[in-house]
Protein backbone atom coordinates (compact mmCIF):
# COMPACT_ATOMS: atom_id res chain seq x y z
CA UNK A 1 0.00 0.00 0.00
CA UNK A 2 1.53 3.06 -1.23
CA UNK A 3 1.63 5.76 1.67
CA UNK A 4 -0.44 8.88 2.80
CA UNK A 5 2.15 11.63 0.72
CA UNK A 6 2.03 9.39 -2.61
CA UNK A 7 -1.67 9.81 -3.04
CA UNK A 8 -1.85 13.60 -1.93
CA UNK A 9 -1.91 15.54 -5.34
CA UNK A 10 2.05 17.14 -5.73
CA UNK A 11 0.98 21.17 -4.33
CA UNK A 12 -0.54 19.17 -0.95
CA UNK A 13 2.79 17.27 -0.38
CA UNK A 14 4.66 18.55 2.62
CA UNK A 15 7.54 20.68 2.71
CA UNK A 16 10.73 19.02 4.36
CA UNK A 17 12.59 20.93 6.67
CA UNK A 18 16.37 20.01 8.16
CA UNK A 19 19.35 20.91 10.24
CA UNK A 20 21.54 19.60 13.21
CA UNK A 21 19.48 21.02 15.85
CA UNK A 22 16.62 22.94 17.39
CA UNK A 23 18.15 26.37 15.68
CA UNK A 24 16.47 25.80 12.46
CA UNK A 25 12.78 25.81 14.00
CA UNK A 26 13.53 29.40 13.32
CA UNK A 27 13.06 28.95 9.54
CA UNK A 28 10.10 26.53 10.39
CA UNK A 29 8.17 28.83 12.40
CA UNK A 30 8.75 31.67 9.80
CA UNK A 31 7.29 29.41 7.13
CA UNK A 32 4.64 28.49 8.79
CA UNK A 33 3.74 32.22 9.61
CA UNK A 34 4.47 32.75 5.69
CA UNK A 35 2.70 29.48 4.62
CA UNK A 36 -0.14 28.96 6.68
CA UNK A 37 -1.48 26.20 4.21
CA UNK A 38 1.60 24.19 4.00
CA UNK A 39 2.48 20.93 5.67
CA UNK A 40 6.27 20.72 7.22
CA UNK A 41 7.77 18.24 7.80
CA UNK A 42 11.24 19.17 10.20
CA UNK A 43 13.78 16.83 11.00
CA UNK A 44 16.34 17.73 13.84
CA UNK A 45 19.73 15.57 13.85
CA UNK A 46 20.08 16.13 17.05
CA UNK A 47 22.40 12.63 17.62
CA UNK A 48 25.40 14.37 15.29
CA UNK A 49 24.84 17.78 15.95
CA UNK A 50 26.92 20.18 15.64
CA UNK A 51 28.00 19.90 12.30
CA UNK A 52 29.52 23.75 12.02
CA UNK A 53 33.04 21.40 13.13
CA UNK A 54 32.68 18.49 10.51
CA UNK A 55 34.15 18.32 7.35
CA UNK A 56 32.66 18.44 4.04
CA UNK A 57 32.25 15.24 3.31
CA UNK A 58 30.84 14.16 6.82
CA UNK A 59 28.42 17.30 6.27
CA UNK A 60 27.33 15.80 2.68
CA UNK A 61 26.80 12.86 3.85
CA UNK A 62 24.68 13.87 6.68
CA UNK A 63 22.63 16.37 4.58
CA UNK A 64 22.24 13.47 2.08
CA UNK A 65 20.81 11.33 4.60
CA UNK A 66 18.73 13.92 5.68
CA UNK A 67 17.23 14.55 2.73
CA UNK A 68 16.36 10.92 1.27
CA UNK A 69 14.47 10.61 4.86
CA UNK A 70 12.73 13.75 4.14
CA UNK A 71 11.81 12.22 0.38
CA UNK A 72 10.54 8.87 1.67
CA UNK A 73 8.01 11.02 3.65
CA UNK A 74 6.75 12.41 -0.08
CA UNK A 75 8.04 16.39 0.37
CA UNK A 76 7.93 18.28 -2.67
CA UNK A 77 10.54 20.85 -1.88
CA UNK A 78 14.01 20.76 0.37
CA UNK A 79 14.52 23.50 2.77
CA UNK A 80 17.91 23.48 4.25
CA UNK A 81 17.67 25.14 7.47
CA UNK A 82 21.62 24.54 8.11
CA UNK A 83 23.57 27.78 7.28
CA UNK A 84 26.55 24.54 7.11
CA UNK A 85 24.76 22.43 5.28
CA UNK A 86 24.05 25.27 2.68
CA UNK A 87 27.67 26.49 2.64
CA UNK A 88 28.85 22.89 1.83
CA UNK A 89 26.40 20.39 0.75
CA UNK A 90 23.52 22.55 -1.36
CA UNK A 91 25.00 23.21 -4.55
CA UNK A 92 25.36 19.00 -4.66
CA UNK A 93 21.67 18.33 -3.46
CA UNK A 94 20.23 20.52 -6.21
CA UNK A 95 21.99 18.86 -8.47
CA UNK A 96 20.65 15.37 -7.30
CA UNK A 97 17.38 16.12 -6.68
CA UNK A 98 14.57 16.82 -9.50
CA UNK A 99 12.41 19.46 -6.96
CA UNK A 100 13.37 22.91 -5.06
CA UNK A 101 16.18 22.74 -2.84
CA UNK A 102 16.54 25.85 -0.87
CA UNK A 103 19.13 26.87 1.53
CA UNK A 104 19.52 30.05 3.79
CA UNK A 105 22.75 31.82 2.98
CA UNK A 106 21.54 33.59 -0.25
CA UNK A 107 18.24 35.05 1.12
CA UNK A 108 20.22 36.08 4.44
CA UNK A 109 22.89 37.49 2.21
CA UNK A 110 20.42 39.38 0.04
CA UNK A 111 19.06 41.30 3.22
CA UNK A 112 21.90 41.79 4.37
CA UNK A 113 23.13 43.78 1.33
CA UNK A 114 19.97 46.19 1.20
CA UNK A 115 20.03 46.53 4.68
CA UNK A 116 23.95 47.90 4.94
CA UNK A 117 24.13 51.45 4.83
CA UNK A 118 27.83 51.48 5.25
CA UNK A 119 28.37 48.90 2.76
CA UNK A 120 30.57 47.49 5.89
CA UNK A 121 28.81 43.71 6.77
CA UNK A 122 29.67 41.31 9.55
CA UNK A 123 29.33 38.04 9.50
CA UNK A 124 29.15 34.93 12.27
CA UNK A 125 28.78 31.63 11.86
CA UNK A 126 30.64 28.07 12.28
CA UNK A 127 33.68 27.22 11.73
CA UNK A 128 32.75 25.35 8.48
CA UNK A 129 30.76 28.28 7.15
CA UNK A 130 33.31 30.64 7.75
CA UNK A 131 35.64 28.81 6.00
CA UNK A 132 33.65 28.22 2.89
CA UNK A 133 33.77 32.02 2.37
CA UNK A 134 29.95 31.16 1.12
CA UNK A 135 28.60 34.64 2.83
CA UNK A 136 31.11 36.81 1.18
CA UNK A 137 30.77 35.02 -2.29
CA UNK A 138 26.75 35.58 -2.01
CA UNK A 139 26.86 39.07 -0.62
CA UNK A 140 29.01 39.73 -3.43
CA UNK A 141 26.22 39.24 -5.70
CA UNK A 142 23.94 41.50 -4.40
CA UNK A 143 26.97 43.85 -3.39
CA UNK A 144 29.86 43.78 -5.25
CA UNK A 145 31.63 47.29 -3.30
CA UNK A 146 30.79 45.27 0.16
CA UNK A 147 33.34 44.84 2.85
CA UNK A 148 32.67 41.55 4.99
CA UNK A 149 34.46 40.90 7.81
CA UNK A 150 33.58 36.93 9.03
CA UNK A 151 34.22 35.31 12.57
CA UNK A 152 33.50 31.75 13.66
CA UNK A 153 31.57 31.27 16.53
CA UNK A 154 31.22 27.18 17.81
CA UNK A 155 30.44 27.70 21.04
CA UNK A 156 27.29 29.82 20.57
CA UNK A 157 25.43 26.55 18.95
CA UNK A 158 25.95 24.59 22.19
CA UNK A 159 25.02 27.77 24.31
CA UNK A 160 22.00 27.87 22.32
CA UNK A 161 21.37 23.85 22.50
CA UNK A 162 21.34 23.84 26.51
CA UNK A 163 19.07 27.37 26.55
CA UNK A 164 21.43 29.57 27.89
CA UNK A 165 20.28 31.95 25.30
CA UNK A 166 20.18 35.30 28.34
CA UNK A 167 23.02 34.07 30.38
CA UNK A 168 26.33 36.18 31.73
CA UNK A 169 28.51 33.53 30.10
CA UNK A 170 26.73 33.69 26.96
CA UNK A 171 27.42 37.60 27.34
CA UNK A 172 31.09 37.10 28.22
CA UNK A 173 32.00 34.70 25.23
CA UNK A 174 30.10 37.43 22.83
CA UNK A 175 31.99 39.74 23.78
CA UNK A 176 34.91 37.70 23.29
CA UNK A 177 34.49 36.48 19.81
CA UNK A 178 32.64 39.54 18.45
CA UNK A 179 35.95 41.74 18.79
CA UNK A 180 37.13 41.34 15.50
CA UNK A 181 33.83 43.23 14.33
CA UNK A 182 33.71 45.55 16.94
CA UNK A 183 35.46 48.68 15.21
CA UNK A 184 34.62 47.69 12.10
CA UNK A 185 32.15 50.03 11.11
CA UNK A 186 29.36 47.46 10.35
CA UNK A 187 25.99 48.26 10.30
CA UNK A 188 25.08 45.01 10.07
CA UNK A 189 25.88 41.57 11.42
CA UNK A 190 24.27 38.11 9.87
CA UNK A 191 24.00 35.84 12.25
CA UNK A 192 24.86 33.00 9.73
CA UNK A 193 23.40 29.73 11.66
CA UNK A 194 20.10 29.28 12.25
CA UNK A 195 21.40 28.56 15.99
CA UNK A 196 22.67 32.16 16.14
CA UNK A 197 18.83 34.20 16.76
CA UNK A 198 18.10 32.47 20.13
CA UNK A 199 21.28 34.51 21.09
CA UNK A 200 19.57 37.61 20.18
CA UNK A 201 19.35 39.40 23.36
CA UNK A 202 23.42 39.23 24.25
CA UNK A 203 24.49 39.43 20.90
CA UNK A 204 22.24 43.15 20.49
CA UNK A 205 23.73 43.92 24.02
CA UNK A 206 26.79 43.46 22.91
CA UNK A 207 27.09 45.11 18.92
CA UNK A 208 24.84 48.02 20.30
CA UNK A 209 21.74 49.65 18.42
CA UNK A 210 23.53 51.00 15.66
CA UNK A 211 24.12 47.35 14.12
CA UNK A 212 21.22 45.45 12.95
CA UNK A 213 20.94 41.97 13.42
CA UNK A 214 20.29 39.68 10.12
CA UNK A 215 18.75 36.29 10.48
CA UNK A 216 17.95 34.27 7.18
CA UNK A 217 14.81 32.56 8.69
CA UNK A 218 11.76 35.04 6.96
CA UNK A 219 13.98 35.52 4.06
CA UNK A 220 14.24 32.17 3.18
CA UNK A 221 10.41 31.49 4.42
CA UNK A 222 10.36 34.26 1.39
CA UNK A 223 12.07 32.21 -1.62
CA UNK A 224 10.33 28.99 -0.43
CA UNK A 225 7.42 30.86 -1.10
CA UNK A 226 7.84 32.67 -4.52
CA UNK A 227 9.74 29.06 -5.71
CA UNK A 228 6.69 26.91 -4.95
CA UNK A 229 4.15 29.76 -6.66
CA UNK A 230 6.26 29.49 -9.68
CA UNK A 231 6.54 26.06 -9.63
CA UNK A 232 3.24 25.53 -9.57
CA UNK A 233 3.80 23.60 -6.17
CA UNK A 234 1.80 26.32 -3.26
CA UNK A 235 -0.76 24.28 -1.57
CA UNK A 236 -4.53 25.52 -2.01
CA UNK A 237 -5.98 27.34 1.26
CA UNK A 238 -8.91 24.71 0.96
CA UNK A 239 -7.10 21.61 0.45
CA UNK A 240 -8.17 18.44 2.23
CA UNK A 241 -4.49 18.14 3.80
CA UNK A 242 -3.33 21.61 4.07
CA UNK A 243 -1.46 23.27 6.92
CA UNK A 244 -2.13 22.05 10.37
CA UNK A 245 0.89 21.29 12.70
CA UNK A 246 4.19 20.47 12.11
CA UNK A 247 5.76 16.85 12.23
CA UNK A 248 8.88 16.96 14.37
CA UNK A 249 11.31 14.37 13.93
CA UNK A 250 14.66 14.21 15.51
CA UNK A 251 17.41 11.63 15.27
CA UNK A 252 17.93 11.93 19.57
CA UNK A 253 16.09 12.02 22.42
CA UNK A 254 16.94 15.98 23.78
CA UNK A 255 14.95 17.36 26.64
CA UNK A 256 16.65 20.87 25.37
CA UNK A 257 15.10 20.71 21.85
CA UNK A 258 11.57 19.82 23.41
CA UNK A 259 11.70 22.95 25.50
CA UNK A 260 13.38 25.19 23.25
CA UNK A 261 11.60 23.98 20.57
CA UNK A 262 8.05 24.88 22.17
CA UNK A 263 9.18 28.65 22.76
CA UNK A 264 10.52 29.07 19.37
CA UNK A 265 7.28 27.91 17.92
CA UNK A 266 5.07 29.21 20.67
CA UNK A 267 2.64 26.10 20.41
CA UNK A 268 3.48 22.91 22.11
CA UNK A 269 5.59 20.52 19.88
CA UNK A 270 3.11 17.30 19.97
CA UNK A 271 4.17 13.90 19.55
CA UNK A 272 7.57 13.87 18.22
CA UNK A 273 9.21 11.07 15.72
CA UNK A 274 12.35 9.74 16.45
CA UNK A 275 14.15 7.97 13.81
CA UNK A 276 17.47 6.14 13.09
CA UNK A 277 19.15 7.60 9.73
CA UNK A 278 22.25 4.56 10.37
Amino acid sequence: MRCEEELLPMNEQPIGVFDSGVGGLTVLKQLALCLPYERLIYLGDTARLPYGTKSRETVLKYSMRNASFLLEKGVKCLVVACNTASSLALEEMKERFAMPVIGVIHPGAKKAAAASRTRKVGVIGTLATVRSRAYETAIECYGADIEVTSVSCPLFVALAEEGWVDDEVTYRVAERYLRPVQGKGIDVLVLGCTHYPLLKPVLSEVMGKEVALVDSAEAAANEVAVSLRAEGLAAAAEGAAAGGAPTICLTDRSLHFLELGEKILERPLGEVEYVDLG
